[in-house]
């Protein structure tokens, strides 16, 4: 997995190396995490998860932060945990970055902002982003601009905005020091150049690493699987699935859409445990929809791969790319999420 694109740096904390022993091989650090990867977040081996719900916690939503987050295109990274970050410090980061930002604009890097617009970065917390009371609180970081020649009234404009969050990581907190916040999730949407500006300041402040998070063709069968099971109230988009033939000079995408009411009656039909998915559900179910198309179109999907599944709840892609579209499974989605980027924590 490529780590963000940044340079050497001097991190503004200097980790003892005590500390930074618990992100090394022969640290308590280190072999939890091993035993967590045999575990899914909720405390079950991968073969079996329970099907996404709503937390209690979700009560204390902001819907309108909440709507904010929806229906984006977000990139994803797994983040090492935070040395000394704090949340009471949220304001004087926000001056910080803010800085940090405009100097480097100044040397004349790519920082994707009009020459002639103000902007100002703003940290804030996520209410209600969490899978229990031990999980971290979400936080919000948004770079937002107003052009110097508008007027007071001018509406601004959000340019970029990244979001870190822990949705039910419990057996991953357990070991990690208090020194240290464990977010391993960051979603980000505005330019790339932008993301890596910031992932930068992140790294040299808190001494963390971000890394892409892919997803492999097997999890997005999990995806496709958890989330045809939720119950909706109503629909907002087909199932649809996206599987890749690798073929010269450029490989051929297959599309497979299914109206959402239909894919719900075949995953019934092979669903048995009320409240979990197992790994035979989800083979079974990916089977039966690969058999009806090949009865139909005389195409093996076997031999393809699987690379993006899109639903009512969410949509994501094999290259780290996600949308959400459902809030009732805001925390559900994050939760697998959560579980994929602790797995891929070195």
């Amino acid at each position: 997995m490529d780590s963000l694109d940044v340079p050497e740096f001097t991190p503004k904390h200097r980790v003892p190396p005590r500390l930074r022993d618990y992100f090394t091989g022969a640290s308590p650090f280190h072999r939890h995490l091993e035993s967590v990867r045999k575990q899914t977040s909720f405390g079950q081996t991968p073969f079996r998860r329970k099907i996404p719900e709503c937390s209690p916690l979700q009560e204390n939503f902001d819907p309108q932060r909440i709507a904010f987050l929806l229906h984006k295109q977000w990139t994803l990274y797994t983040l090492t945990p935070m040395y000394k970050f704090s949340y009471t410090n949220l304001k004087e980061y926000s001056s910080l970055l803010k800085s940090f930002i405009a100097a480097e604009k100044q040397k004349g890097l790519a920082v994707e902002m009009e020459e002639d617009f103000n902007f100002k970065v703003i940290f804030s917390t996520l209410s209600g982003v969490k899978g229990t009371q031990r999980d971290p609180a979400a936080f919000l970081v948004q770079i937002i601009s107003k052009s110097q020649l508008s007027s007071k009234n001018a509406e601004e404009k959000v340019v970029w905005t990244g979001w870190f969050c822990c949705v039910y990581g419990d057996s991953l907190l357990e070991n990690v020091p208090d020194d240290f916040t464990c977010l391993p999730l960051f979603l980000a949407n505005g330019a790339e150049s932008n993301t890596a500006l910031i992932g930068t300041w992140f790294q040299q402040t808190f001494d963390c690493r971000f890394t892409r998070l892919t997803i492999s063709a097997f999890n997005l069968s999990w995806m496709a699987a958890m989330w045809t099971a939720c119950n909706l109230e109503h629909y907002v988009a087909a199932t649809e699935l996206l599987w890749s033939v690798p073929c010269s000079p450029q490989s051929l995408d297959i599309s497979y859409a299914i109206h959402p009411e239909d894919a719900k009656a075949l995953w019934d039909s092979v669903h048995q445990a009320p409240e979990e998915i197992t790994q035979e559900e989800v083979d079974l179910f990916i089977d039966c929809l690969c058999s009806h198309f090949h009865r139909h179109f005389k195409i093996n999907l076997a031999a393809t791969r699987l690379v993006c599944v899109s639903t009512s709840v969410a949509s994501a892609h094999t290259d780290g790319k996600i949308k959400i579209l459902c809030s009732k499974y805001l925390i559900g989605v994050l939760a697998f999420l959560t579980e994929l980027a602790i797995f891929q924590i070195e």
